[in-house]
């Protein structure tokens, strides 16, 4: 079953987003990983969520 914001552009772009930010976070020194790492990560998710909404 399908929703209706899985029809929409802004919500696949979301998802994406939420791809390369996961990327760049992974790049980011040891140190940094589970603070900005973590609240960037956290971020890019609640755009998506917050569509889905």
């Amino acid at each position: 079953m399908a929703y209706k914001f899985e029809q929409l552009d802004v919500w696949e772009r979301a998802l994406d987003y939420i791809d390369q930010i996961h990327e760049i976070a992974d790049e980011l020194p040891k140190r940094e990983r589970y603070n900005l790492g973590d609240q960037m990560t956290r971020a890019a998710n609640s755009i998506a969520l917050n569509i889905a909404v």
